[in-house]
C-alpha cells in the first residue's frame, strides 16, 4: 500500500503505522491544522504579548482600520495571516483622519494602522486603545508620480516649469501623505505658485485614481502604491523634503479581549510580514 500523503491525515483508523518522524510530522499538521495557529504564530504571541492565552478551536475574525496607502500590502499580510492562523482580518480602508474619527465616534475596529504616529498615539491618550500597544509597523516614501512616461523627471524640477496644470494630492487635513505633499511643496519653494491648482482627494487611493484616469497628469501618492506599476514616469522623493512618514499600529480597546486581534498585531511584528511591508518599499525598524 502506497504511503498516505503528508497533506492529507487519513482516519485514525486506517492508518499504515508510520515511522516515528513522519508520524510527529502529520500529528503536528493536525494540531496546527485543529487549533489555527502556526508554530511562528504562537512564537509571536508568546514574546510580543507576554500571554498567550488559549487559541479557539474554530476561526476568529478581527475588524481592521487600514491607512489607504497600506491597501496592497494589508491585503498581502491578510492572506498570509489566515495561512498561518486559520482566522481572518476584515479591513476597511481610508484616510487615516477619517478613521480615527470613526473609532472616536465608536465604529467596531479592534486595530488601527494608521499613516502617521500622531492619530495612533492621540488613540492611547484618549483612551480608545491599549495603553503602550503603539509601534511603528512601516515608514513611508511619498512618490511624485505620472502615467505619462516622459512627464516626471528625476529631480521632480517639473513643479518649477509653470507647466503643471493640475497636481494631485491627499487631502492634507485628513490624509498624512497629503501633509507631506505641502511640505515638499512649501521645502521646494513652488507651493505658492502651485496652490490654485491643486486637486485633493478624500485619501491617497483617490488620488491616484485621479492621475490613472487623467483628472490630473500628476499627483503625489504612496511609492507603495506603484511600486509594481508598469510605465509612467516617478521621483521618489527625498525624506530630507519632508517629515518622516512614521506609520503606527495599536490595538484599540474594543480589541483588548479579542485574541484574534492580538494575534494580527503579533502576526504583523512577524519577519513573514515585516518581509511583505518591505516589498512594497516601505522602511521597517
Amino acid at each position: 500500500m502506497p504511503a498516505p500523503s503528508p497533506c492529507a491525515l487519513p482516519h485514525p483508523r486506517t492508518t499504515p503505522v508510520a515511522p516515528p518522524r513522519a508520524h510527529r510530522l502529520r500529528m503536528l499538521q493536525a494540531v496546527r491544522a485543529v487549533v489555527g495557529i502556526s508554530l511562528g504564530g504562537i512564537t509571536a504571541l508568546g514574546l510580543g504579548l507576554g500571554v498567550l492565552s488559549p487559541t479557539p478551536a474554530h476561526a476568529g475574525e478581527t475588524l481592521v482600520a487600514v491607512a489607504a496607502n497600506f491597501t496592497a500590502a494589508a491585503r498581502e499580510i491578510g492572506a498570509a495571516f489566515t495561512t498561518a492562523t486559520g482566522h481572518t482580518a476584515t479591513y476597511s480602508f481610508g484616510s487615516t483622519g477619517k478613521l480615527y474619527a470613526q473609532i472616536a465616534n465608536g465604529a467596531p475596529y479592534s486595530v488601527f494602522l494608521a499613516a502617521d504616529a500622531a492619530r495612533p498615539a492621540r488613540a492611547e491618550a484618549d483612551g480608545l486603545a491599549v495603553a503602550g500597544s503603539r509601534f511603528t509597523y512601516a515608514v513611508g516614501r511619498l512618490v511624485l508620480f505620472s502615467t505619462d512616461p516622459g512627464l516626471v523627471d528625476d529631480s521632480g524640477q517639473v513643479l518649477k516649469t509653470g507647466d503643471v496644470e493640475r497636481l494631485a494630492i491627499a487631502n492634507p487635513v485628513t490624509a498624512p501623505y497629503g501633509t507631506a505633499a505641502i511640505e515638499v511643496l512649501r521645502t521646494m519653494g513652488v507651493h505658492d505658485a502651485l496652490a490654485g491648482r491643486l486637486v485633493r482627494g478624500d485619501s491617497v487611493s483617490q488620488t491616484l485614481q485621479f492621475v490613472t484616469t487623467g483628472n490630473a497628469p500628476l499627483g503625489f501618492v504612496a511609492l507603495s502604491q506603484v511600486i509594481t506599476l508598469p510605465g509612467g514616469s516617478r521621483w521618489i522623493v527625498p525624506t530630507d523634503l519632508h517629515a518622516p512618514l512614521r506609520q503606527d499600529a495599536v490595538l484599540l480597546t474594543r480589541g483588548k479581549n479579542n485574541s484574534v486581534a492580538r494575534a494580527f498585531v503579533a502576526f504583523l511584528k512577524s519577519p513573514e510580514a515585516r518581509a511583505i511591508i518591505a516589498r512594497y518599499g516601505y522602511g521597517v525598524e
